[in-house]
């Protein structure tokens, strides 16, 4: 979530696309089975080798539904992109070893010759036992918007994909090019915070998980619990407008671990609480969290990404331009020295910070030993 943003809570996800009951089940089923075959070919193109990855679903489409030209030479330039990305990941140690996505219709809306689609899309990616230390799987939620145009002969074309989340760090999904923001900056100079390399080996930074006065453990079962289910205590910040809700997740982590309220003014970034009914900034901006963890010595940063630990905070910065953009907890860290992540916006469970790293050379990463 960036700060800045609307800090508005989303009661009703997915409204953006209202539900016509009248469209029929047969119709609602062709949606879909295009809708999963898209999403489908792109987590393959991080898994199948080169004979699947010419096996393309959605070259099976045509008739009554399929790709549009246009669409079909976005999709051909997306799945290029993600068997870059496999090989970048293959360089810094991942890899998978299976792959599986499906995909469930939200809402269907038909006006004319035109249809409008939400859905949530459901991957899972199991890791290829390279080092023997990696998790089982990795696995996020995604949600997209489609539209549909027909021909007078009454076929439908994929004219576009969505992606309607505020966060787009699915391993599976292209990076969306970042337009730039001003620079965020409180009256009384809130702390920056250093950069983290992104280089590897990272120098050796081990963290003591017992004795701080924080349960790691708990965190991380918070984080784990909640990934794709939302703590109903707490409002939801992800949806179209609201935000974003990645650091509202983390925040919630961390308190479940033993953060401590500190009451005031929300927007008082030396402040930081949550509950049902109100939230300080710091708890749920990307910014304003990073600005009261430092200056709360709550927090220290870490030199390199690598060296973040279980319960320890991750942020990146998409485009560089100084204002943070995502926020996510370590859940796990390997024998290897990798780190894996997991995050609201979009929903994601272990991900390795080499996928990060990979999936956005460009971008800044912050590190935080809690």
């Amino acid at each position: 979530m960036v700060a800045g943003v609307a800090l508005l809570p989303n009661w009703s996800a997915g409204a953006a696309v209202t539900d016509d009951p009248t469209v029929d089940t047969a119709t609602k089923a062709t949606f879909q089975r295009l809708a999963d075959a898209v999403f489908t070919d792109r987590t393959q193109a991080l898994v199948g080798g080169a004979s699947e990855d010419r096996e393309q679903r959605t070259s099976g489409f045509s008739g009554d539904v399929r790709l549009s030209g246009t669409q079909s030479r976005q999709e051909d330039s997306a799945l290029d992109q993600l068997r870059g990305r496999k090989s970048r990941l293959a360089a810094l140690g991942e890899q998978y070893s299976a792959g599986s996505t499906s995909v469930k219709l939200d809402a269907t809306q038909v006006k004319g010759r035109r249809a409008t689609v939400a859905v949530t899309e459901t991957t899972s990616l199991t890791y290829k036992k390279v080092t023997g230390n990696e998790p089982p799987t990795t696995g996020f939620q995604a949600h997209h918007e489609l539209t549909f145009q027909a021909d007078r002969g009454g076929n439908w074309q994929l004219t576009r994909i969505k992606d309607t989340d505020e966060g787009y760090l699915a391993v599976n999904q292209v990076a969306k090019p970042e337009v730039a923001k001003p620079t965020v900056k409180a009256d009384d100079g809130p702390p920056d915070a250093p950069r983290a390399a992104t280089t590897r080996p990272a120098p050796a930074k081990p963290k003591t998980l017992t004795g701080t006065g924080y349960d790691y453990k708990a965190m991380t079962a918070y984080a784990t619990k909640y990934w794709s289910k939302y703590n109903t205590e707490y409002p939801d910040f992800n949806g179209a407008g609201a935000g974003g809700d990645c650091t509202n997740f983390v925040s919630q982590a961390l308190k479940a671990g033993g953060w401590k309220h500190v009451p005031g003014y929300t927007n008082d970034f030396h402040k930081w609480f949550g509950t049902a009914d109100i939230q300080s900034d710091s708890f749920v901006g990307v910014n304003e969290f990073s600005w009261f963890a430092l200056s709360s010595k709550r927090v220290t940063s870490l030199a390199n990404v690598y060296q973040a630990d279980i319960g320890d905070v991750i942020q990146m910065d998409f485009n560089k331009d100084g204002s943070k953009d995502h926020t996510m907890i370590v859940t796990k860290r390997d024998a290897q020295g990798v780190p894996y992540v997991t995050y609201h916006s979009t929903n994601t469970y272990n991900r390795s910070v080499a996928s990060l790293v990979a999936s956005y050379p460009t971008a800044a990463f912050y590190a935080y030993r809690t």
